[in-house]
């Protein structure tokens, strides 16, 4: 089943000797449960595309369709309603609620559109994540890979159909980043979410299905981990 289609997605910041082209014409298509990475230097257009797709920030060109909907088809209130439905947004800012413990963190978005969390969902997802003991303690208690670990299970608890993960492992040390890797695979594998994440670290594709390239804005398939 296709999750995301990308069509011709093309942006373009600046005018004149400013302007830069941080997308041209990107295409490309995921199926639900597919884990892709998409790798290139800084600066090559990766946060262009995961924010585009996003719907964070607006293409010149192109479209982006996510379970058969026209995301730039949208107005900007829709789009918001939709992002937080369908989409599971991981960064490497943590971007937590200091004055929320980790079970109120995880479970906030379910909040924000009114939904009574499913306490059985909350819990398996604590213990995924092997938060259990930690559900009453504040970020400010914890350390920075049990902050992101957070940060996905709030990604997780609205079963978005696609999970986009900037950069999940710039600010945490390898074990720790290993660890986030394991639940971004659990994430496709076991719950069969469809899982985008941006890395300058070539290392951390061995698991993706999938791997792309984006290099002076142009996105190009480098085909699976394995191949």
């Amino acid at each position: 089943m296709e999750i995301l289609r990308v069509e011709n997605l093309s942006r373009t910041y600046g005018r004149g000797e400013a302007r830069v082209e941080a997308l041209k014409q990107a295409s490309f298509s995921m199926q639900r449960g597919e884990f892709g990475a998409v790798v290139g230097v800084s600066g090559s257009g990766k946060s262009t595309l995961l924010n585009c797709i996003g719907g964070l920030d607006k293409a010149d060109a192109g479209n982006v369709f996510i379970n058969g909907q026209d995301v730039f088809a949208m107005d900007e209130n829709e789009r918001t309603i939709f992002r937080r439905q369908n989409i599971g947004f991981i960064f490497q800012s943590f971007h937590l609620i200091p004055e929320l413990n980790v079970e109120q963190n995880i479970i906030f978005p379910l909040l924000l559109d009114y939904r009574k969390p499913d306490q059985n969902r909350v819990d398996e997802i604590l213990q995924v994540l092997g938060l259990e003991n930690r559900r009453k303690h504040l970020p400010g208690q914890l350390s920075g890979g049990q902050q992101q670990r957070v940060a996905i299970g709030r990604a997780l608890i609205t079963r978005p159909a696609l999970v986009l993960a900037d950069e999940p492992t710039g600010n945490l040390d390898s074990q720790s980043s290993q660890d986030v890797m394991d639940l971004l695979c659990r994430a496709a594998r076991h719950y069969q979410q469809t899982v985008l994440m941006i890395t300058h670290n070539m290392d951390l594709t061995a698991a993706a299905d999938r791997v792309f390239r984006v290099s002076d804005g142009r996105l190009k398939e480098l085909g699976g981990a394995s191949e």
